[in-house]
Parts: structure tokens; sequence; C-alpha cells
């Protein structure tokens, strides 16, 4: 029982005895929570506005702000109206029974109105502040007349000032009471909706007008708290809208509060400009704004208790927690929690734009692997399973209906099989025919030899176009895969560019902007997008320029010994007048330029050649330089040497590799038409910021590099283009220098000298005899060359392409100022 017992209950160990300390943290999220939860989700704060907006006066007279409060958030919160109408009911009984009274019947009175006519309202929100303007109007026209039996101008006058008022504020709390009612807002806020909040408040604020503590105004206390928190929020631009706004509203509501306006504007102001010391200086702003209007404006004795009220709203200040400034900051344009805001908002759509990419990118990668699997057979069974295929077709067509049927198959099984194997290897092997060896001994195993005969060379015919099928479907699967693979590589490395964020470089450029000013060259504006080295990104404003390039002269070379390495102006936009502005964009300079030449000459002296070649930029650095041959002369020959030049350029340009570009051009070239079609290519793609190079050859003549002295060779044997489904395309690669010539030409030029054996040993020479290394001229002279020997005949077209590899020298040497701290 005792071990059953010691089973059942476990030990207990570790109880801790001491108390739990409070965690303030959770506390005061659980009272921020239930609050919320009170006043905005249950709907009790509109009962709390509705009470003061009920009481609230304009010219210690008009009261315009119930019905419309009341109508809006009818219209908006049709369930939390009654609280709002209580709310109203019980602010205007403070004033007096009958405003009470005349607040309920003009709202029943709306009610009614409302609901009538609400069926052929169209646009209800647009209707509202009309719907309010007109039944107030008449509701006081009504009471002024209920109450002093006649109706004077003045009595007009008042009721169309409060139902213009009565318009303009149902706009007002149609934008701004949707703040009050939801609970947890998601869209930020824009300028009009703040505005009309900042006048919802300070007229809310009216209704506490009359009410003291201490001999304090609650009005003023509220007032001057309320233009600290939004001039610590948002600056002085914002502080000093809310002090004017909040200030001109209570001079509406009270005259004697006239100076109040100055003082709220001013201390809006000068707390916005301190708010660079927290709450400390807009506190600070705020006296400094009360001593200055107390001693300019009023007595001595009004002066303490101006600084009496101000300091009740610095306490409530300082006790207004941070998380519910930096929530409400969120909402205010122009802050930096707003900013961040944007950003996280701008950093989810990328995100999102990014994973799709990115999704789609797995997609053609998966459809690639699709494509590339092929059927796991070993070639030894599939050739044998292709063999008994092949078999029971033939015996089928031969055998069934023979005498010996059983004796061939069942009796002698593997005699019968082995040979007829024997015949079938011979007539595919040369061309339907067989050895006398073969045939002796299977007429002496068959009684119907021709009939086999003649069966096996059918059905041959089938299995070869069968087998041509299927390797051709192989290919194309093989090569499908290849471009779905290189499109899967592009999608995925745009959405890592996608992810890949703009970092800031505010110390960098304010650097840069001191560099610069202190040589006494004025800048307006820097912006760095990237410093990454060999991709260095920045755009710069400044006042007009008259056209003397001081960016390129100047600030480049200035920017070239900052950031360490060379920098050149990419793109420069002038301005138009002396008052506008030029904006300059300057990048990284590459290590290496490469100027062409070209030479061509169609056959027989011709307009068109059948030879094209082209200049490729490439993005990351990279030119290319193409030269592609169409089969035979003419119009047919340009046109497919052009299509093949302007496939390859397209597809080398979207970022897929040299090969699967070359691969596809190739499936493309041989899938489109039937007729014996074909192109050579030459292709050579210089890598700007090193000189490396990498030929890859189709079908094309050898090139050449000459390097002072030394002629380099560069060739590769490849097939020329749409001759075959599947090649391999051999890549050569060769690192240049500074001062190489590199000399590409099509076949016309390379074999056209006449009573020439060697061809290679021919052109070496002629580039060693080159006195000039201009690549225009160097390609007019070979060009020139090649046809003098010809007797000045033109037997086939001849296209020459030469590049000059130099390096990327300015023209200008740079000013030495202080270097940027990249890291800074």
């Amino acid at each position: 029982m005792e071990k059953v017992e010691r089973g059942i209950v476990e030990p207990v160990g570790e109880v801790n005895l001491r108390p739990s300390k409070l965690d303030f943290q959770n506390v005061s999220k659980k009272v921020q929570s239930m609050l919320e939860s009170f006043f905005i989700r249950k709907g009790f704060l509109l009962l709390v506005v509705g009470f003061l907006l009920g009481r609230a006066l304009i010219l210690a007279k008009l009261t315009p702000f119930s019905l419309p409060f009341f109508a809006s958030v009818y219209l908006i919160k049709k369930d939390r109206a009654p609280l709002a109408l209580v709310g109203l009911i019980a602010g205007a009984a403070t004033l007096s029974l009958t405003n009470a009274a005349f607040n309920f019947a003009i709202a029943f009175f709306f009610l009614i109105v409302y609901r009538i006519s609400q069926k052929w309202l169209k646009d209800e929100t647009k209707a509202l502040p009309f719907y309010v303007a007109i039944i107030l109007g008449v509701g006081k026209l009504a009471e002024s007349f209920i109450l002093s039996s006649q109706l004077t101008i003045y009595d007009g006058m008042m009721v169309s000032i409060q139902a213009c008022l009565a318009f303009i504020l149902t706009l007002i709390f149609l934008q701004s009471i949707p703040l009050l009612t939801v609970y947890k807002r998601r869209q930020l806020l824009k300028t009009e909706e703040i505005v009309c909040l900042i006048i919802m408040l300070a007229s809310i604020m009216t209704g506490t007008i009359g009410w003291k503590l201490y001999d304090m105004s609650i009005e003023h206390i509220m007032a001057r708290y309320l233009v600290m928190v939004f001039a610590f929020i948002a600056g002085a631009t914002v502080g000093s809208t809310v002090g004017v706004v909040t200030g001109l509203i209570f001079t509406l509501a009270s005259i004697s509060s006239f100076y109040h306006m100055s003082l709220l504007a001013f201390s809006g102001v000068l707390g916005g400009l301190l708010k660079e010391g927290k709450k400390i200086g807009v506190s600070l702003g705020l006296i400094i704004a009360t001593l200055l209007i107390g001693m300019y404006g009023e007595g001595g004795g009004s002066l303490k208790l101006m600084l009496m009220e101000t300091g009740a709203a610095i306490v409530l200040f300082l006790l207004t927690p941070q998380g519910l400034t930096s929530r409400l900051a969120k909402y205010i344009p122009g802050t930096p929690e707003y900013t961040a805001e944007q950003q996280k908002y701008m950093r989810k759509m990328r995100d999102v734009t990014a994973q799709r990419v990115s999704q789609f990118s797995s997609v053609f990668d998966a459809l690639s692997k699709s494509f590339s699997q092929m059927d796991h057979i070993s070639p030894e069974a599939e050739s044998e399973r292709e063999l008994d295929y092949f078999m029971s077709n033939v015996t089928a067509k031969s055998c069934q209906n023979c005498f010996k049927k059983e004796q061939c198959w069942v009796k002698n099984f593997d005699t019968t099989y082995a040979a007829m194997e024997e015949v079938i290897h011979q007539m595919d092997q040369n061309d339907g025919n067989i050895s006398i060896r073969v045939s002796r001994d299977w007429e002496k195993v068959c009684s119907r030899p021709k009939k086999v005969y003649e069966t096996i060379g059918q059905e041959l015919t089938f299995f070869q176009a069968s087998q041509k099928l299927k390797k051709k479907v192989q290919e194309s699967r093989k090569l499908v895969a290849d471009q779905l693979l290189g499109v899967s590589e592009v999608m995925d490395n745009f959405a890592k560019e996608i992810q890949r964020e703009r970092e800031n470089y505010y110390k960098q450029e304010e650097q840069i902007m001191e560099a610069i000013q202190g040589f006494g060259i004025h800048i307006e504006q820097v912006e760095i997008y990237s410093l990454e080295p060999g991709n260095i990104d920045i755009e710069m404003a400044m006042p007009f320029c008259n056209g003397h390039g001081e960016c390129e002269k100047l600030i480049a070379p200035m920017l070239t010994d900052i950031l360490g390495e060379t920098i050149v102006v990419k793109h420069e936009e002038c301005a138009s007048g002396s008052g506008g502005f030029c904006h300059t964009t300057f990048r990284s300079s590459k290590a290496f330029t490469v100027e062409t030449g070209f030479a061509h000459a169609a056959k027989d002296g011709g307009l068109i050649s059948g030879d094209s070649y082209s200049t490729i930029e490439l993005g990351l650095g990279k030119i290319a330089l193409a030269i592609s041959d169409g089969m035979g002369n003419g119009e047919r020959a340009h046109y497919e040497s052009k299509e093949t030049l302007m496939l390859l350029q397209k597809i080398l340009q979207s970022g897929i590799e040299e090969k699967v570009a070359i691969k596809s051009v190739n499936s493309i070239l041989s899938l489109r038409t039937t007729d014996e079609i074909f192109s050579t290519l030459d292709l050579a793609m210089i890598d700007l910021k090193n000189a490396s190079t990498r030929f890859l050859k189709i079908g094309s003549t050898p090139s050449f590099i000459k390097r002072g002295n030394k002629i380099i060779k560069i060739q590769a044997s490849n097939l020329p283009m749409g001759i075959l489904q599947e090649f391999e395309v051999d890549v050569v690669s060769e690192q240049l220098k500074a001062g190489d010539l590199l000399v590409m030409m099509s076949d016309g030029v390379f074999e056209g000298p006449k009573h020439v054996e060697n061809y290679d040993l021919w052109m070496k020479r002629k580039l060693l005899e080159l006195e000039t290394d201009d690549p225009q001229e160097v390609a007019d002279l070979i060009l020139e060359e090649v046809i003098r020997s010809r007797s000045d005949m033109i037997d086939d077209d001849m296209t020459v392409a030469v590049a000059k590899i130099k390096h990327n020298t300015p023209k200008w040497a740079s000013i030495p100022v202080h270097k940027l701290k990249r890291n800074a």
C-alpha cells in the first residue's frame, strides 16, 4: 500500500513560498485594455463626449454641436446613438432644462425626417450635412418664435449662422468620430482627418468652460495639455496649428479667452522647437510662453494663476504614458513613427512580392526537375525490352499462321530467338541487307524466310522513326528543363534583390556635403543609394551651373578621392533657368573600357550581307561582341543571322546564363523550320571589372588576340546552330589585358585569302605587320588585305570586329580631400 501511494503521489520540490512581485508592465497593459474596452468598444466615450458637446457654447449663446454630433453617430454607429443622445441631453440640462428639451425634440424630429426620406437617398453621407443644417435651422426658428412670439432680422441671422456651423460641424464629425469608435485602427490618418480631430477635441473642451479647480480653469489646463501633446509628437508646425485652432474655438466660445489663443499658439511653436529635449523641453516651452504672454497682457495677480494652470497641464503631460504618445504619433504625417509605419508597410509589401517571386521561382525549378527526370531504366534493359517488342510484332505478322509455329517457338525457342535476333541486327546495321552466312542459317530454321525479311524491313522503318522521335522528345525535354532552370535562377536572384533593403547613409551624406561645400561648391541635396565597392550610386542636386561642367570637372574627382575608387557622371539633367536645380547621377567607373571597330562587305559588292554583328551591353558591367553568319548569302541568310543575334541579345539581357541562352537560340532555330537553315555564332563576353573574357564559338572561325608582338589564337569545335537539337557549348576563357586587340571575323575573311594554304599563319602575320592599334583602322585594313588578295573580288560575305581593351582612366586628376568613413 505504501508503494502504491508513493507511485501515485509525486513529491513536490522547489516550492517558492516568497510572495510574487507585481509585474507592473502587465498590470498597466491590463488596465489600458480594460479602459479601451469600456470607453471605445462599449461606446461610453461617446457618452462623455456627448455630455461635453451638449453644454458647449459659441458666443455664449449658440449651441450648434448637439444635432451634428448625434446625426453623425447615428449614421456611423447606429447602436451607439442612444448613448450619445443621453450624453447630449445631460450636458444640455446643465445649461437649462429648455435647452435639454430642445435637443431632445430636434433629435426626435431628425429621426422622423431621416427615416422617412431614407428610401430615396442614394448617398446618405453627402446628404446628411444638408439635412442637419435645414432641420437645425427650422428648429431654431420654431424655438425663437415659441419663446418670443415674433421673429426679427437678428434671429434670422443667428439661425443662419447656426445652420452654417451645423453643416460644417457635421462634415468634421463624420471625419473624426470614426477615430473615437474604432478599437484598433489599421490605416494611417490623412491630413484633413487630423485637422477635423483637432477641431473636434477643441470643441469638446469648450464644454468644460466654467469648471474650476482651486480657481484654475479646467479648459485652460486641457487646452495647454493638448497643445503640448501635439507639439511633442509632431513638432512646431503641428503644435502651433493646434494652438491657433484651439485658441480660436475658445475665443468663439468666450470673448475673454482671446489672449489665450496667443498663449496656445506661442507655446505650440516653442514646445515644438524644444521637442529635442523630450517632455522637459516641451514643458519649458510652455512655461516661457506663459511668462511672456502673462507679463505682457495681464497683471501680476493673474500671472500666478496662469503659472498654476500651466503647472497642472505639465503634470498631466509628464504623467502621460510614452506608449500613448508613440501610438498617436504613428497616425500623424511627418513624424518618425509615421515614417517608420509607412516603411513597415512598404517592407511588408516588398516581402510579399519577393515571396511571390520566390514561389514562381520554385515552381519553375520544380518544372525543370520534372522535365529533366528520365526513365530510371538501364540502357541494357531498355534495349532488351525494345527487342522483345520488335520480335513480338514480327512474329505476329509472319509466324502466326505458319504451320511450323509450334516447332519454332515452343520446342526450339532459344535457337529461333537467337537466329532472328541475328537477322534483325544484320538488317539494322546494313540498311536492310544480311550476309550470306546469316541468310543460310536463317533459312535452315524458317520455312518462310522472305516473308520474315519483308516484315523485319517494315518494322525497322517504323522502329527507326520511333527512335528518332523519342530522341527528339528527350532532347526537347532537356532543353525545356534547362530553360526553366535558367528562368528559375533569374527569378530567384530578382527575389533576393527585392529583399535587399536600402541602407541609410545619413552620416555619409553629411560628410560628402561638408567636403564639397568646403571647396566653395554649393550642394543642395545628396542622396546615397549604394556605397558597395564597384557599384556606388549617388545622386546630387545643385543650383544652376550654366553648363560649366562642374560635376564632371570638380565633383566627380572629389568623390573619387573621398570614396577611394573612380567615380564618373552617369547622367546629368541641367536646369532650364537660373532659378532651378541641376540633378546629377554619379556611378562607379569600370576598371576597363572597350573601343570597337567593325568592317563588313557583302558578296559581289551587294547591299545585303548574310553576316550580322552586334555589340550587346549587359548588366553588371559586361559587354558582348557577337558575329553571326547565316547559311549562304543574300536576304535569307541576313534574316537568319540577324534573328540569331536578336534572340541572343534578348535572352542574355534577361539575365539567363550564356550556355542556356545559346542552347535556347539553337532550339528555336532548329524547330522553327524544316529547311536546312543554320547560322554560326561567334560570341565574346568581356567583364569590364577585370577584363576576363569568355568565348563561345558555334561553328565559327578562330579569333585572335594581339598582345604586343604576340598573337593568341582562340578556337573551339562546335557545329553551326540549328543543325543539331542537342549539343554541348564549349566555353573558352581568356584573361585580357590593357592594350590587347581582340579580332573576330566570319569565315569569308578567315578563309578569304587566295592561294593561301595555312590561314592561321597568314592572319597572324598580317596582324603582326599592323602599325596601328585603332580598332576601326585595324578592321578596315584586314578587310582590305583579304579583298586585295583575291584581286578585288568578294566571293563571300565578310565581317571583321575588332575590340581594344583600355584602362578606364579619367582625364582629370583627383583633388585630395578627407576620406569618407563607410561604416560610420
